[in-house]
């Protein structure tokens, strides 16, 4: 009883832990234009910071051309300076109505940092992922101790734990492999 509710809330922080994985994957640029590099960009307007996916349609033109129309061309130059700002390493082309961004292909050695840094954030979360068994474990430890399941209970438990990191750690590897032959194909 106390174990299967453990199990399923432990499931349940690793997949937030890879959908935060794939959502941070997606910010990461790899020569091809996509709607996720700058939908989450937060724009200065309004006297607040808003993401840019609130404030126009975005767009992918002609494979490598990424066009933001703003509903309030108002703010057209804060767009502008938000995604000169960012991490990006993109320069918008400002028209008055539309700003357009085209995605260049990546270098080697741009291709070299990419694979890198995915690696890097790939780590992070796998980190995450172990963290999250710690505390589960600990949690079993407690309730031996507190003899709210038995001792056979705890070794079982954990051997499942550990199925159950290796199976979203797994997942982690097949999501890494996936982003770095996308960017070595870009």
């Amino acid at each position: 009883m106390f174990t299967k509710e453990l199990f399923a809330k432990t499931e349940e922080l690793m997949k937030k832990t890879i959908e935060k994985y794939k959502a941070e994957l997606l910010t990461i640029r790899t020569g091809r234009a996509s709607v996720s590099l700058v939908e989450n960009i937060e724009v200065e307007c309004y006297n607040s910071k808003m993401k840019l996916n609130q404030l126009g349609n975005i767009n992918i033109v002609e494979g490598k051309i990424i066009e933001i129309r703003p509903w309030d061309i108002s703010i057209i130059v804060n767009i502008e300076k938000a995604i000169l700002n960012s991490s990006l390493g993109l320069t918008p082309i400002n028209d008055g109505k539309v700003i357009k961004i085209t995605v260049p292909s990546l270098t080697d050695e741009r291709r070299e940092q990419l694979v890198k840094q995915v690696n890097k954030i790939a780590e992070n979360f796998r980190v995450a992922i172990r963290n999250e068994r710690r505390t589960a474990l600990e949690t079993l430890r407690q309730l031996k101790k507190d003899k709210k399941i038995s001792e056979d209970d705890e070794f079982k438990s954990e051997e499942e734990l550990q199925k159950l990191t290796e199976s979203y750690i797994k997942k982690v590897d097949e999501l890494v492999e996936h982003k770095i032959k996308e960017i070595k194909e870009s």
